[in-house]
């Protein structure tokens, strides 16, 4: 079984993942959405986590650079970094959302030298905002080179797309909104209808509204 569908699975077994077209939840950008993701959840589940952690450090291993770093998203994915750097035996490092208003401060902490290629590990893509951000940071403040972000999940936006090639930076989600619906879909979780809204909301976020 492919990893993205397992994963899928996983999210909406243990309740990581909620869908409800009909009363939306919140997200932290204000934006109403017909889906929530809370990938913690994973954490407290060790078939899952293990499942996961793999996943991450096969995809790292896959891509074109073989990273000299580690870099985890603060705060979510600071767990799900530290795993994969130690399966991998690299060196670990994570990144604040905001500089520290104390001390150096300075939004990387960890050891991270000048020139090394760095591979962000984020728990979830939604706008990119933040992954985005990270990289940045590790590319300015930190003088790496950074050019890909492999994550648990994706919403699938289409700003998220666009935030990365603007940026130069390569998402790798082991699984996504479009394979999730359809797991949904086969174990009668969701109807048809609904897959279609969720689908919808995906492609226009800031227009779309329940049903």
């Amino acid at each position: 079984m492919p990893h993205g569908q397992r994963i899928a699975e996983f999210l909406l077994d243990i309740g990581a993942v909620r869908l409800s077209v009909h009363t939306p939840f919140t997200w932290v950008s204000g934006i109403k959405a017909p889906i929530y993701c809370d990938n913690r959840m994973i954490y407290s589940h060790p078939d899952a986590r293990d499942f996961v952690v793999n996943a991450l450090v096969a995809r790292v291993k896959s891509l074109h650079v073989p990273p000299d770093v580690i870099a985890g998203t603060a705060t979510a994915a600071i767990g799900w970094a530290a795993l994969v750097a130690d399966r991998l035996k690299l060196p670990f490092v994570y990144v604040r959302a905001q500089a520290k208003d104390h001390g150096a401060k300075k939004r990387i902490e960890g050891d991270l030298k000048e020139g090394q290629h760095v591979v962000v590990i984020e728990d979830l893509i939604s706008t990119g905002g933040s992954s985005v951000s990270t990289a940045e940071a590790l590319r300015t403040e930190g003088k790496c080179i950074v050019t890909d972000v492999v994550a648990i999940f994706s919403y699938d936006l289409v700003s998220a797309r666009e935030k990365a090639m603007e940026n130069s930076v390569q998402f790798h989600p082991l699984s996504t909104l479009s394979v999730l619906l359809q797991v949904a879909l086969d174990q009668d979780r969701i109807i048809d209808e609904e897959s279609e809204e969720i689908e919808r909301f995906a492609k226009d976020p800031s227009h779309w509204h329940a049903v």
